[in-house]
């Protein structure tokens, strides 16, 4: 009985290894899988844990989710050009070991990514150029950050970009002829921040005169309506009925 689990253990780790994707193609004792051109639409869940090449490249797929390749501590090569996605979970390359020397994205609908899905892959070739990449301060810090491959970092184009100019031309050459997105991006960020402040200040001001002036003419009427009162009339005082007794008399 105790060595039932030892064989348990034994059959499932052969199973992972010699298991392959449905509709893919794993040669025995090669170490690769060749999913390319499957019309896969996900990322198959079931590689064989001994693979170190992986192809995927030229499918459906729109979406690399958490934990996509998680167990393939051996993988040295990961083709994903040629597919549709457009979107890289934070941890999509969570799980992968320290043998990946080449990540290729080329080919795809990417148009912003961000530095968290590549934090652990500092030793891996990045190959992201054929994207209709949006040229920003995003992009050209990931341009600082990632280790692009040197042969090819020239082909990431700006398809779009905050100005008309820049658009359709190399980022890497955008960047060394001294071009700083996020230098303008800043400036702009306090442009409009200085043009806020001079709304809402002019706001202020208009209200303030505006109560100035409602005060003023309210002020003005009530004087004109206290000057149309009329006048009241003068009592008199028991002195001055006794002078007039006084001359009548006399009279």
């Amino acid at each position: 009985m105790p060595a039932l689990p030892s064989f348990l253990v034994l059959f499932l780790c052969l199973h992972s290894s010699l298991s392959c994707p449905q509709g893919c193609d794993c040669p025995l004792g090669s170490g690769v899988v060749w999913c390319d051109r499957r019309q896969l639409v996900a990322i198959p869940f079931d590689v064989p844990r001994d693979t170190r090449i992986l192809y995927l490249d030229s499918n459906w797929i729109t979406h690399v989710p958490n934990g996509a390749f998680r167990g393939l501590t051996q993988l040295r090569e990961l083709h994903l050009a040629g597919n549709l996605i457009e979107t890289i979970a934070p941890g999509a390359f969570r799980g992968l070991g320290g043998a990946l020397r080449l990540l290729d994205l080329s080919g795809n609908q990417l148009q912003a990514l961000e530095v968290a899905p590549f934090v652990t892959l500092a030793w891996v070739k990045l190959e992201l150029y054929d994207n209709p990449w949006h040229c920003d301060c995003s992009l050209q810090e990931l341009m600082e950050a990632l280790p692009l491959d040197t042969e090819t970092v020239d082909d990431i184009m700006c398809a779009t970009a905050p100005w008309k100019e820049y658009i359709g031309k190399p980022l890497a050459h955008l960047l060394h002829s001294g071009i700083n997105f996020c230098v303008s991006q800043q400036r702009n960020t306090d442009l409009a921040m200085l043009l806020t402040m001079f709304c809402w200040f002019t706001i202020v001001i208009t209200y303030v005169i505006y109560y100035v002036r409602r005060n003023q003419a309210e002020s003005r009427r009530h004087l004109e309506y206290l000057k149309s009162l009329p006048l009241p009339r003068k009592q008199s005082s028991p002195e001055d009925e006794v002078e007039t007794d006084t001359l009548s008399t006399i009279l």
